[in-house]
């Protein structure tokens, strides 16, 4: 599996999270899936995506089979497929979930802010979980140098690649890195948009000359 953009990892954690916290209202319709990606709360880096980003991103997810249109609707939803393509235990989908959503992260953290998709006992079950997913090929996270003053190293996934090693140790050039792949990723989602629109737009024009010659054809026009 290539590496993800951040805005694909982005749609993957919010179906993911919305999935379990929301089944109600899951699989997600694009208008959804945008209002999860540019929440303001349990969010980092926080986004400002359109539909025509978050639409991209989806299609590149759907290339991957880690995202597929749910049916029986008349509205598109959308559905992850994570643990089916990644062969990983739900345990280990939802602390990549909350990595995706929430970016690097104690033991602690993580366990915290994981509780509403899976429930871990305790710490060490967590980092039990973490150690296997650092040590599969392809590794899926990382554990970062210790930031100076913090007692306890911080996890990333490497979903999106690895992980910069000048930034590793300082949480504050981390988020520049990050939010730095980001506007990358918005940047990629508007050019792909308006390559679709110029695509579409050329299409419409093409239709309008063979009719425009079908038109003087039949008058005896030249």
């Amino acid at each position: 599996m290539r590496a993800l953009t951040p805005l694909e990892a982005r749609v993957l954690g919010v179906l993911i999270e919305k999935q379990a916290t929301v089944p109600d209202t899951y699989p997600l319709s694009l208008n959804a899936l945008v209002a999860g990606c540019n929440q303001k709360t349990a969010r980092w880096p926080v986004i400002e995506a359109t539909d025509a980003e978050v639409q991209t991103a989806v299609d590149g997810l759907k290339t991957l089979s880690l995202v597929f249109e749910g049916s029986s609707s008349r509205v598109v939803k959308y559905e992850q497929n994570m643990a089916a393509v990644t062969r990983l235990p739900r345990q280990s989908v939802a602390l990549l979930a909350v990595l995706m959503l929430r970016g690097p992260q104690t033991s602690a953290e993580l366990r915290q802010n994981s509780e509403r998709l899976h429930r871990f006992a305790d710490i060490s079950a967590v980092e039990g979980f973490l150690d296997e997913l650092a040590t599969k090929e392809p590794a899926r996270v990382v554990r970062l140098n210790r930031a100076p003053g913090a007692r306890e190293p911080r996890w990333a996934h490497l979903l999106c690649g690895e992980v910069p090693l000048d930034t590793a140790g300082s949480p504050q050039r981390l988020a520049d890195s990050a939010e730095t792949a980001g506007v990358a990723s918005v940047a990629m989602g508007e050019l792909a948009a308006l390559k679709a629109e110029q695509a579409r737009m050329a299409a419409e024009l093409a239709e309008l000359k063979a009719l425009v010659q079908r038109m003087a054809h039949e008058l005896g026009v030249a």
